[in-house]
């Protein structure tokens, strides 16, 4: 697997994970900032966690999947 990979800025799977990752430090933000009853903590939380573990798996996706692979084929002109 190699990092270089990751980067494939016209695969939506590329831009989802950069999302999901700007969105749990965001999250945990909240979380640590803002006065939140015990279940808006654990919710907000929930969400946090598992959008980490959501944009992880998607970059391990990345990096596991072969560069152009759900690039459309092209006519041989």
């Amino acid at each position: 697997m190699k990092v270089s990979r990751l980067f494939q800025p016209r695969n939506p799977v590329f831009w989802l994970m950069l999302v999901l990752n700007a969105l749990s430090p965001a999250l945990a933000w909240i979380v640590h900032n803002r006065p939140l009853s015990t279940l808006g903590t654990l919710l907000v939380s929930g969400f946090a966690i598992g959008n980490a573990v959501l944009g992880c798996w998607l970059a391990w996706r990345l990096m596991r999947d072969e560069p152009g692979a759900d690039a459309p084929k092209q006519s041989g002109r």
